[in-house]
């Protein structure tokens, strides 16, 4: 696993002309796993996007060493595509080997679904087969935006373990979650929603 760290620094967000959140600093190197918490709208979503790069901070800065994964509400995969193609492209895309992909497939229990189109799995399949994308990239740093949406509980216990195996290997794991997620000693982010100081 190549060496990675993620870093945040007086980070705020603003969405049009509203401040979801400011001053939050985080920091996270190999092995580290993050839980972020808090009540809908106040920002998670943005906090990870934010340190995927994907939207720049109203203020502050985000540190990345490490290539990035995200899974988030968008799973990447092409709808009316099989399974297996579409995870394949992907595999072509990162320079994944064969051995990768079997191993990916294997890990999120997809294998009999490879000869389905993407736009006829369910919630829960779909957010596995995202994972599997993720595992493809090869990236120590993964940034998972509610994983265990559509999750009954023993596909909950697998992505758990796969977290869990990818921290132990070095790498580092962002979860913004509503639900509980079970992984030894990862810390926990409670993002508050941002009051702004009254006029004196």
């Amino acid at each position: 696993m190549p060496v990675c760290h993620l870093a945040a620094h007086d980070l705020a967000c603003r969405r049009g002309d509203r401040v979801l959140f400011a001053g939050l600093s985080l920091a996270l190197g190999p092995g580290e796993a993050l839980h972020l918490a808090g009540p809908n709208g106040v920002g998670k979503s943005s906090l990870i996007r934010l340190l995927a790069g994907l939207l720049r901070p109203f203020a502050g800065t985000v540190e990345r060493t490490g290539a990035v994964a995200l899974l988030d509400e968008r799973p990447a995969l092409d709808l009316p595509m099989p399974l297996g193609r579409a995870l394949g492209f992907w595999r072509r895309f990162d320079r994944a080997d064969e051995a990768a992909f079997e191993r990916a497939v294997e890990a999120v229990a997809l294998g009999d679904l490879l000869d389905v189109p993407v736009r006829y799995l369910s919630t829960g399949q779909r957010k596995r087969a995202a994972l599997a994308r993720v595992m493809l990239t090869g990236a120590p740093v993964w940034l998972l935006d509610e994983p265990l949406n559509g999750l009954d509980t023993a596909s909950t216990a697998a992505v758990e373990s796969l977290v869990a195996a990818h921290c132990g290997n070095g790498g580092v794991a962002v979860i913004a979650s509503h639900q509980p997620f079970a992984l030894d000693r990862m810390t926990r982010l409670e993002i508050s929603r941002f009051e702004p100081a009254e006029a004196v």
